[in-house]
């Protein structure tokens, strides 16, 4: 029998409620058997987030601040789950531990305290071993992840526990100190303690049902989308589908493991599933997604014979990335290269980056222009389908929508189109409207 490993959010774990729903779910499987949880989430749209307030309460100790009260509305969270569930459980002079050393500890270890405590409660609650990642998942002393040597560690420590729950978003440096992933990290450790654990299925619990074909601030009642690849998540999670950590698809992609996103407030909806392997998955659409972002500019550099000048589009990024700039795209022409560019990045750098490639290739004309969305159309059903692009331009046209932009990949996996920002949402509407509701 295969094993599961489940990560829940912090929407699935806000209060004693949703302790329960997340127990319910466990029980339910006898094949899940490793759970990964974060802090408590928000309990109403103006309430804080666990980690918010751990961070704050750093923050005003390092200040010579009273934090105390602060710690408090933290305490006061856990207590409230520990009595509301029933359990035999004095979390309260851990508690007041964690309070002191907030004072001389770091910033990553008052935010790690949150799943701490999440995993302590969630392990009485269950009856399930508690495993501190601490232990198992570790950063070299650069802070950098260290994948294979956590993988070891877990794997093997794993192997000591039918069951066990494993806090998220934490583990630890080579001296023993703890060590944070970035926010959202929880979505890391999970699939990490998957991989580890030789999954059958990572379930990735959530206050969602999956991913949609579009935003749904755009896109009226947009289709789930039922089976997807990394490969298309990546492609979606880049433009802006955010249900998962981008970073969180790699350990369980390279083991082949399969992703299971799933709501906790709707368990038997079937969710998303994210799988290695396009043949493992028959595409019902065309497109699996259409997504996109706002705010980027558009570098456009005409020289006469740029074609058989060497060197050319290395000098041009060159120039780009001595200002610590990142391009997004790079469509070019004979004697036209266009380079892609987040706005937020050329802030007060614009005319030192122009003036650099000026220097660099001697351009007969150079220019920025700003006000560009992209938007990327993503589906393996697109692969060899004719009249695909036909049809997305068509409706591009059909809606009065001029594109500005043109990339598409040889894998013919996504094309992407580059608009003006005002256009953004009527052209992914179209789009949308074009391959599913038609």
């Amino acid at each position: 029998m295969g094993v599961k490993v489940c990560k829940f959010g912090g929407s699935s774990l806000a209060d004693a409620g949703q302790f329960r729903k997340v127990r319910d779910i466990l029980l339910a499987d006898p094949t899940r058997c490793y759970v990964v949880p974060s802090a408590p989430g928000k309990r109403t749209p103006d309430d804080d987030k666990i980690t918010d307030l751990l961070y704050r309460c750093y923050r005003k100790a390092q200040r010579r601040q009273p934090y105390a009260p602060l710690f408090d509305q933290v305490a006061g969270r856990y207590i409230d789950i520990v009595n509301d569930l029933g359990l035999d459980f004095d979390i309260e002079p851990l508690l007041m531990e964690t309070l002191e050393q907030i004072r001389t500890g770091s910033p990553d270890f008052a935010a790690s305290r949150g799943e701490y405590f999440s995993g302590l409660v969630l392990s009485k609650y269950l009856g399930w071993d508690f495993v501190d990642p601490a232990d198992i998942l570790k950063f070299d002393r650069q802070g950098a992840f260290a994948s294979e040597w956590s993988n070891e560690l877990a794997s093997a420590e794993l192997a000591r526990h039918d069951h066990a729950v494993i806090p998220g978003f934490y583990g630890s440096l080579p001296n023993g100190d703890i060590h944070t992933f970035s926010r959202g990290g929880s979505d890391i450790s999970g699939a990490v303690i998957a991989r580890a654990a030789g999954a059958e299925i990572y379930e990735n619990w959530t206050d969602v049902s999956g991913f949609l074909m579009a935003d749904p601030r755009i896109v009226d009642n947009p289709k789930p989308i039922k089976t997807l690849t990394y490969r298309e998540l990546r492609e979606l999670s880049y433009m802006g589908a955010t249900v998962l950590h981008e970073e969180s698809v790699f350990p369980v992609r390279k083991a082949g493991i399969p992703t299971n996103i799933r709501n906790t407030n709707a368990p038997d909806e079937p969710g998303t599933m994210i799988v290695l392997r396009a043949e493992d998955c028959i595409p019902t659409d065309t497109i699996t997604g259409v997504a996109g972002h706002k705010n980027f500019s558009l570098l456009t550099i005409d020289k006469a014979m740029m074609n058989s000048e060497i060197g050319f589009g290395r000098r041009v990024l060159q120039a780009i990335e001595d200002f610590g700039v990142s391009f997004e795209h790079l469509p070019t022409g004979i004697d036209t290269m266009c380079v892609v560019l987040p706005d937020a990045d050329l802030f007060h750098r614009k005319e030192q980056i122009i003036e650099r490639i000026r220097d660099n290739v001697h351009p007969d004309t150079i220019e920025l222009t700003s006000g560009l969305a992209l938007i990327a159309t993503v589906g393996r059903g697109m692969v060899r389908t004719p009249g695909t692009a036909a049809r997305l331009f068509g409706a591009l046209a059909k809606a009065g929508i001029n594109v500005r932009m043109i990339d598409q990949g040889s894998s013919e996996l996504n094309i992407i189109v580059g608009v003006d920002v005002e256009e953004f949402e009527p052209a992914v509407r179209a789009i949308y409207e074009e391959f599913v509701d038609s």
